[in-house]
């Protein structure tokens, strides 16, 4: 699509320095601008790449006040960064805004469809599924049975929900996430493992976020939930039955096993191994590669290191870690001095 400066700036409520008819068809950055694209400065350190870049169209700040020519058209704004973020927001709206089924394609016949879906080629829609409006399905994912999902929903290529899962409206889910496999659960039977039976589901809330790769596993009974405005990251295993709490963001390669409960607010880093059966505060962080083993009960804390407890003392107790050579050494030295006054003495 192709738009002119006049049309960026009415949308931005910014102003025009150049020719409100220079046309733009694609976003870079600054420094990477070719004829055609649209940028903008919102870091100083880029200054001098206002003067070489052959953008056709660069949104600066209102303060900026240049000291060479400029060959672009400038769009003046309040917020260089904020307005060129929401003119990505946009242009993301725009290239998904898909609709349509294509073929081919399953559906079966007592599934619910909402208004303007998108369905791509290969994918699977089981029985008595309810789609909302302007649900996004992409090629090659998989609904199971008796599935609901809320309005402006997508899942991009690949993703999977199995039966009974509920999923909310606004809710982006990324290529390869399952939503709904078995939890891990085996009861030890004669040398052997038994499996036993997962008849729970999964419940995902409202405008949560779900990164590539990641598995959410449906509850032994009730429900694995992740509550309204929880953004997680590619690679993060949440097993049966765990509860994650509102708005609370995890990072890739995190995972939380069966029945945990983590509070609302919650930011946990990469790689965080959390046991199950446990409860984390509202308002906890949690540094990455953190092993937690017990519950906390406190809300606001923030912890580190495996087993994880305090960051205040994690940090005075990895300055003596690393002395501990040093200590080790002086401590072989005085027992030498010592060893050698004993033998003095006697």
């Amino acid at each position: 699509m192709e738009f002119t400066a006049k049309q960026i700036s009415d949308l931005l409520q910014g102003t025009i320095d150049g020719d409100p008819g220079t046309t733009v068809n694609k976003l870079a950055k600054i420094e990477e601008g070719t004829t055609g694209s649209l940028s903008f400065l919102g870091n100083p350190k880029y200054i001098e790449y206002v003067y070489t870049s052959k953008a056709s169209i660069i949104i600066v700040g209102n303060d900026f006040v240049p000291e060479n020519p400029v060959s672009a058209t400038l769009i003046r704004v309040e917020d260089a960064r904020g307005s060129f973020a929401k003119l990505l927001e946009m242009y993301n709206q725009v290239m998904r805004d898909k609709k349509g089924i294509e073929t081919p394609s399953f559906i079966a016949s007592s599934a619910t469809v909402g208004n303007d879906p998108y369905i791509g080629a290969f994918a699977y829609i089981g029985n008595k599924v309810k789609l909302g409006n302007n649900v996004k399905i992409y090629p090659n994912c998989y609904i199971g049975d008796n599935v609901t999902i809320g309005d402006n929903t997508t899942l991009f290529a690949g993703a999977k929900v199995y039966s009974d899962c509920v999923i909310g409206a606004s809710v982006t889910i990324h290529a390869g996430v399952i939503i709904g496999g078995d939890g891990f659960g085996f009861a030890p039977s004669s040398g052997s493992y038994a499996k036993v039976a997962q008849i729970g589901n999964v419940i995902i809330e409202d405008h949560v976020e779900i990164g590539s790769g990641t598995t959410i596993d449906r509850a032994t009974l009730g429900s694995t939930i992740i509550r309204k405005g929880v953004k997680l990251d590619n690679l993060i295993q949440i097993a049966h039955n765990v509860e994650v709490g509102a708005n609370t963001v995890i990072a890739a390669q995190t995972g939380i096993a069966g029945s945990t409960k983590i509070g609302k607010d919650c930011m946990i880093g990469g790689q965080v191994g959390i046991v199950g059966h446990i409860t984390i505060a509202d308002n906890t962080k949690i540094a990455a590669q953190s092993g937690v083993g017990s519950a906390v009960t406190e809300p606001g804390q923030i912890i580190q290191g495996s087993p994880a407890f305090g960051i205040s003392d994690y940090r005075r107790s990895y300055v003596v870690f690393r002395k501990l050579p040093d200590l080790e050494k002086k401590i072989s030295e005085l027992e030498k001095a010592l060893a050698e006054i004993r033998q003095t003495i006697s």
